[in-house]
């Protein structure tokens, strides 16, 4: 049994060495990181159209009249109709911080352009909260005017010739620069750092056609949402947001890893969208924009909901025509 013992103890430590003194261990696999695109992503080849060219002055609106008396408007008129609706439907973003969103705290929707819908309501009936914010992607806000779902659109909504084929707008009531928003430690510095890279947009908006006219144009993703194009630019899907200052300022106070880089790429001028063949309507938003102006209240709404880029422009100067 002595004998039995001694070789089996012998025969294990050979197997012990023989393991110990094998080849070296396999070296690790590398396996290079997958970066699927994010849901409802696409990739836009070719830049659609939503500027247009210089044809006409989309800056330019109809001349206001005067304010009619509040919940009083004119016998036929356009604003009488959404009177008498008891309610005026606005569409709006809810996913543009500083400018529409919704307050996560509260389920309220809240921001700049909220609050100038809110105040044309309050020229409409006397009363700011008759009003139904309906949240829309930017591609569906020409759609919505025309089919009548909303009445008036105030959505980050540039003015624009090819625009104005379709639907009316009002005076400018907000002045923005398209910029790009990336991680702050990723080299890129401007929009000319994005050849090669993949920059992130929203379908149906203006920032697309910038992108392409790069010299080296980016890879560039389509989504929904801002909030799509901060998650893939976090997941790194993306590398970088292209768009408004206002809106990529709104994404980087999100995510302090973020920063806003580089000269303007383009301008872009907020007004409010509005439906076609509908002049009065027109002028009488004008008129409440030039009572924001002249009483004060668009200084508040910045101060209240935009201070934090930067001192105030103050309102910009209406253009008319007829």
């Amino acid at each position: 049994m002595r004998s039995i013992g001694v070789a089996l103890l012998v025969a294990v430590s050979a197997l012990v060495a023989g393991c110990d003194s094998g080849a070296p261990p396999t070296a690790g696999v590398t396996i290079a990181p997958v970066r699927p695109m994010p849901p409802r992503a696409e990739e836009i080849t070719s830049a659609p159209v939503q500027r247009g060219d210089d044809s006409c002055d989309a800056t330019s609106s109809l001349r206001p009249g005067g304010l009619p008396p509040r919940g009083a408007m004119p016998a036929g008129s356009a604003m009488a109709q959404i009177v008498a609706n008891g309610r005026v439907k606005v569409g709006v973003a809810q996913d543009g911080y500083l400018f529409g969103f919704r307050n996560p705290r509260t389920g309220a929707l809240e921001g700049f352009d909220i609050d100038i819908a809110k105040e044309i309501a309050r020229d409409l009936f006397g009363d700011p909260a008759k009003i139904d914010l309906v949240p829309l992607s930017s591609a569906e806000r020409i759609p919505a005017l025309r089919n009548g779902r909303v009445d008036l659109v105030v959505n980050t909504f540039s003015t624009t010739c090819e625009r104005d084929k379709e639907i009316d707008f009002s005076s400018v009531y907000y002045v923005s620069e398209q910029k790009v928003l990336t991680v702050a430690s990723s080299g890129i510095r401007s929009a000319d750092d994005l050849g090669g890279k993949r920059a992130c947009s929203v379908t149906g908006t203006t920032s697309l056609e910038p992108l392409f006219r790069l010299p080296k144009p980016p890879t560039v993703i389509g989504m929904q949402t801002w909030t799509d194009c901060l998650v893939a630019l976090q997941q790194g899907a993306a590398d970088a947001i292209s768009t408004d200052a206002p809106i990529l300022h709104g994404l980087a106070l999100q995510d302090n890893n973020l920063a806003v880089v580089g000269p303007a790429m383009a301008n872009d001028f907020y007004a409010i969208g509005l439906p076609d063949g509908k002049p009065d309507l027109v002028r009488f938003v004008n008129a409440s924009l030039d009572r924001l102006r002249a009483d004060g209240t668009w200084q508040a709404l910045y101060q209240k909901h935009l201070n934090l880029l930067g001192a105030s422009p103050g309102p910009p100067a209406p253009k008319y025509k007829d």
